[in-house]
């Protein structure tokens, strides 16, 4: 008895306590096969020297006075005598037990469980507000259990190098069981209208987000999921955090884009970035411009866009809808990285492209028209049957083939060559099929147009033909007199077919007998 009562005496940090710098050092050693950690020291640092509660220093010390017991339920107390309990709760609850190994601490953990359990319950049915103090406390546990390093091997460049991302089996972390607990504790103190904005964010300040947005690149989904939805409710109840939430997110974007193509959380982030921007007010400020213009279209070049491209294009079509005379800034910047190689991401561009399209008037259609089209004649030539079939599927949304009709006489001189190709020369029947009804849809509106672009293929064709002739009679004369040469001088002659074809065709138009081009 006497020393079970020794042991609930605060007790003065031990040294290495106190020279632990952080809260992610401390779970890093969790990681890293330690079995219990306390976070006092953590609190202190991410509540940037807050007062602390005297019991803060129990919580790591439980386990070595040999007392980690369950406290009583919150029906077995007075309601007076509640709020020190939920206190007590929480600084038990800061005790991080090591899941690496599951025969460690089987009956800690069991507890620690219920405790948390019995938290979640009091924070959804309490009806006065959280003092200052419970705040703290709060935050200080979350921090504890929640805010760590990630295994650096999962994330080193030249290891992801040798696999495909996509075909990676999901790492699942095994303290998750506690870990989803803490995380709806976390949540539900955050929406209960007995948490008050203005003295939480004190403690959930810019440092607690950031701590939160480092976390959005955990391997496990469940744990993105949840963060997904914690952070826009901060975002939704902290207006104060709003600007510099969206500069955070900015921020992890160009390290993603421009350094390391590498983030597990682009997708959530862009799912939360999708409500806010439908949010924003008219007319758009020029951040928000702005982070169209530098984030988003770039988002467009990493080779892993297909993981979160949904989640882009819906972010993409929500500034369009917002404000139209955008439209010409995206199809450009779609256009500027426009993948060359990849089919599968093609397709994903052009399905992109129609949805900010179809939000698109008639003058932001007419200024980028032309380098549209231009992209979109070579998906129509593509050999890669989706891609074609995807660009002919344009004519299929009545609001694109409406403006494309308006505008035909400057679109159809551009697309009309690759429609041609395709009709009498593309390998797979449904990509000609499909050609076949486009052509109808142009000879219907303007047959004069129509046949004007047929007459002018054909002249070129011709022409084509013609220089491509000429060619290779210029290099059949080459080829003589360089035969000739040697059978003369018994040499060896080299006959470069390196020579420009444009040259060789402007040698045989101006010369009737071209000069053999010839070294030794």
């Amino acid at each position: 008895m006497m020393k079970q009562i020794f042991g609930k005496l605060p007790r003065k940090p031990s040294k290495s306590s106190q020279h632990e710098p952080n809260g992610d050092a401390l779970n890093g050693s969790r990681l890293n096969g330690g079995t219990v950690n306390s976070h006092s020291s953590s609190s202190a640092n991410s509540n940037q020297g807050k007062k602390t509660d005297p019991l803060a220093s129990q919580a790591g010390l439980m386990l070595v006075s040999g007392i980690y017991e369950a406290l009583p339920g919150f029906r077995d107390v007075p309601s007076t005598e509640k709020q020190s309990l939920f206190l007590k709760k929480l600084n038990m609850c800061c005790v991080v037990f090591d899941f690496g190994d599951p025969t460690k601490n089987l009956r800690e953990k069991d507890i620690k469980k219920q405790t948390l359990l019995e938290l979640v319950d009091y924070i959804s049915s309490v009806t006065s507000k959280f003092n200052e103090l419970a705040v703290q406390e709060m935050t200080r546990m979350v921090a504890a259990n929640l805010f760590r390093t990630f295994p650096s091997p999962n994330h080193d460049n030249k290891l992801l190098e040798m696999y495909d991302l996509e075909d990676e089996e999901p790492a699942m972390d095994p303290a998750w069981p506690h870990l989803q607990i803490v995380y709806e504790l976390l949540l539900r103190f955050v929406v209960s209208p007995e948490t008050d904005a203005k003295l939480a964010k004190r403690y959930m300040d810019h440092s607690f987000v950031l701590k939160l947005l480092d976390l959005f690149d955990s391997d496990d989904h469940r744990e993105r999921d949840y963060l997904k939805t914690i952070l826009h409710r901060i975002y939704g109840k902290f207006m104060v955090h709003r600007p510099f939430i969206r500069k955070a997110i900015n921020n992890i974007f160009y390290r993603f884009i421009f350094e390391t193509e590498k983030h597990n959380g682009i997708a959530e982030l862009l799912e939360i970035l999708g409500s806010i921007i439908n949010g924003f007010a008219l007319p758009l400020k020029e951040e928000h411009k702005l982070f169209l213009v530098r984030a988003l279209i770039p988002l467009h070049k990493p080779k892993c866009a297909s993981t979160y491209h949904q989640q882009l294009s819906y972010c993409i079509t929500q500034f369009v809808e917002k404000d139209y005379k955008l439209a010409d800034t995206v199809i450009r910047g779609l256009l500027k990285y426009w993948p060359v190689i990849n089919s599968s991401k093609e397709v994903m561009f052009v399905g992109e492209l129609e949805e900010v399209l179809e939000a698109t008037q008639a003058a932001e259609f007419q200024r980028c028209q032309v380098p549209l089209f231009r992209q979109i004649g070579r998906c129509l030539n593509s050999s890669h049957f989706q891609v074609a079939e995807r660009a002919l599927f344009l004519w299929n949304n009545d609001h694109i083939r409406n403006l494309i009709i308006q505008n035909r006489s400057v679109i159809l001189p551009i697309i009309f060559p690759a429609l041609e190709r395709n009709t009498n020369g593309h390998w797979n029947l449904a990509v000609q099929s499909f050609t076949l009804n486009v052509r109808k849809i142009f000879t219907d509106v303007d047959h004069v147009l129509f046949d004007e672009c047929l007459s002018r293929f054909q002249e070129d064709e011709l022409k084509e033909k013609e220089m491509q002739e000429r060619r290779e009679l210029t290099w059949k004369h080459l080829e003589d007199v360089a035969s000739s040469t040697t059978a003369a001088s018994n040499e060896a002659v080299l006959v470069s077919r390196f020579v420009s074809s444009i040259a060789i065709a402007t040698a045989t138009a101006t010369s009737p007998t071209p000069k053999a081009m010839v070294g030794s």
